[in-house]
């Protein structure tokens, strides 16, 4: 009765698990068995075989090692006894690779066995950036979900199976599959073999590295490139408008305001009442034009940290009110949107232009990729051909703080990303403009940051806070070691690295002493340039493909930018990054006691400061 219990409480734990990776229901009970007794059996039926090509010289592509079957009579798929635990030889997160590597040696000497990496006379570090490089071609992947765990946790986590998990070959026409599999009673990760049809003695093992992918398509080659090289140079890299349904995939329903209602009037006699969800606007908000309340029943100006969508319900019940958002402003402040909307800026190509290189000058080249995937490793391979730098940045759609983003111009490693999650794949600042930090004894990477507001779309309106933020990497600069985090970001206060401030007014007077010939002044114009164009790019195209217009709402915005040196290194060309919706302030707050009185007099009273604001539109 034990027995039955526990077999009965494995299921109703790991029942959603088996069913999503499509694991034979037949296979449960042997799998329990296995799992409680720990019996690692695969070695009874499978043999890991080291490939022979005598004299001949084995490419990258040949594979190491196979594995065959080796059991007297073969293995029928309806075998309730042919599942198989495979043990994991190294788990890791990209962020501690290298270190886990480096603690490690008989891990390095393990895998570089493996992976058929030449150790003799090659110092460990070679061989650890080796493994790294490679990885690609023999670890997955696992993520962690359930109440509780926090963004960090779900991250990605990957895993190199063991000598036999790790010799089956990739086949078109598989004959087993290979699924991770979380025992959570244990707390342990293992994989699970199984066939899929009757194997005889001695055939060899393939499983499919990338399931679900149609076997004629164009993306089937380009996620197999880490495996088998097929050129997709003769594909077009070009990019399209994407259509109105990927706009509103996985979009909160959005209605829009009521184009008859008139816009707020008020008694300018009155303090306008204003209920906010952020701390620092009611810590902050002191002008007497405007009056903290804890209502928002009562309030004129609602403040809001959560997502807004109600714009005709609102239009229609309280006219008299104004919101902190637009609607659909969603295509600013998701990543994949922000660079469709910012490719409508572009300018009519030249037959002198190169193709290649980006338009409009200020977005970062810019691929999703899961709908663009192709079109990317076109891109990539063309840019290969004519010699071109290729490092790319890629991060999720709709996560901040550097999570899950990786730099690489591993093109293996790119294509393994896809599967992590929806993610970009943007051309890397390869040249940035580095600003000198006597504290680290070398020139640093550094972001900028411009707080705008967004009065009106229909009539474009908008202005930036000059008194801009700055952010600094913590370790000098180089095209190299991509996994050294203070070396390549700037996002250091959410994490335990140390955080460097400086206000504007002390980074103007050292950027005068240090860039003397591109004095700011120039540099600021051509920054709220490109933040004209972004904002005339977003608001081109009506809702849900552009920003819409509604008479009561305003908005604030943090955008995110870096400064690229381009044409040969004479030219500082600002890039936008992101544009945050909701964006910490307290720091501006901190600099600047009056930041949300000049914001607040700007967007609702008309109040312009020209101290500190410049109209951009």
């Amino acid at each position: 009765m034990d027995g039955i219990n526990e077999y009965d409480s494995f299921i109703s734990l790991h029942k959603p698990q088996l069913q999503t990776s499509a694991v034979p229901e037949h296979f449960w009970p042997q799998l329990f068995r296995k799992l409680k007794h720990q019996e690692f059996d695969a070695g009874s039926s499978f043999s890991l075989l080291l490939v022979d090509y005598g004299d001949e010289q084995r490419s990258e592509e040949d594979p190491i090692w196979t594995v065959a079957v080796s059991k007297e009579g073969g293995i029928r798929a309806d075998d309730p006894t042919a599942i198989y635990l495979v043990d994991h030889a190294w788990t890791f997160r990209t962020d501690n690779a290298r270190q886990l590597l480096g603690e490690h040696p008989p891990l390095v000497n393990r895998l570089a066995i493996m992976m058929g990496i030449e150790q003799e006379d090659v110092p460990a570090s070679v061989v650890i950036s080796k493994i790294l490089n490679d990885v690609w071609k023999w670890c997955n992947m696992y993520a962690l979900n359930g109440e509780g765990l926090t963004v960090e946790n779900r991250m990605p986590i990957w895993y190199v199976m063991d000598e036999l998990g790790s010799g089956i070959l990739h086949g078109n026409s598989p004959n087993c599959r290979v699924v991770p599999f979380i025992h959570v009673t244990e707390q342990m990760t293992y994989s699970l073999l199984f066939p899929l049809e009757d194997l005889d003695e001695g055939d060899q093992l393939y499983r499919d590295f990338v399931e679900g992918v149609p076997s004629d398509s164009k993306e089937r080659d380009a996620l197999l490139l880490p495996w088998h090289y097929t050129s997709l140079v003769e594909e077009s890299f070009a990019q399209k408008e994407a259509p109105k349904e990927y706009f509103l995939a996985g979009h909160i329903e959005e209605s829009l305001p009521n184009p008859d209602v008139a816009p707020p009037l008020f008694d300018g006699n009155c303090a306008l009442k204003v209920y906010s969800e952020y701390d620092m606007v009611n810590q902050y908000l002191t002008d007497p034009g405007f009056e903290i309340v804890t209502s928002p029943e009562e309030a004129d100006i609602l403040w809001l940290t959560s997502h807004f969508k109600q714009y005709k319900e609102f239009s229609e019940s309280t006219p008299n009110k104004y919101v902190n958002q637009f609607p659909f402003e969603n295509v600013l402040t998701i990543k994949d949107l922000l660079s469709i909307v910012c490719r409508r800026m572009a300018k009519k190509s030249t037959e002198a232009q190169d193709p290649l290189e980006p338009n409009p000058k200020w977005l970062p080249v810019t691929y999703n990729l899961k709908t663009e995937l192709v079109e990317f490793v076109s891109y990539y391979q063309n840019r290969v051909h004519k010699g071109l730098d290729n490092h790319y940045i890629v991060k999720p759609w709709n996560l901040a703080r550097g999570l899950d983003t990786y730099i690489t111009k591993n093109i293996a490693q790119i294509m393994r990303l896809q599967h992590t999650g929806p993610k970009i794949v943007q051309k890397y600042i390869e040249n940035p403009v580095l600003f000198e930090r006597a504290e680290v004894e070398g020139r640093v990477k550094f972001d900028i940051r411009y707080v705008i507001l967004l009065k009106s779309v229909d009539e474009l309106s908008a202005y930036a806070y000059t008194n801009f933020f700055l952010r600094f990497a913590n370790k000098p600069f180089e095209l190299s070691d991509f996994d050294d985090y203070e070396k390549h970001f700037t996002v250091m206060n959410y994490s335990q690295f140390q955080l460097r401030h400086m206000k504007c007014e002390e980074f103007l007077e050292q950027w005068k002493i240090q860039y003397p010939r591109h004095p700011w002044k120039s540099i600021e114009a051509d920054i709220c340039e490109m933040l004209k164009e972004v904002l005339q790019g977003a608001t081109k195209v009506g809702p849900p493909c552009g920003i819409g217009a509604s008479g009561q709402s305003r908005a604030l915005y943090a955008v995110d930018l870096m400064l690229e040196w381009t044409e040969g290194g004479t030219v500082m060309q600002p890039k936008i990054l992101e544009v945050n919706f909701t964006p910490d302030c307290k720091r501006a707050c901190e600099y600047y006691p009056d930041f949300y009185n000049d914001v607040f007099n700007l967007l609702f009273l008309d109040q312009e400061n020209g101290d500190v604001f410049r109209r951009i539109v």
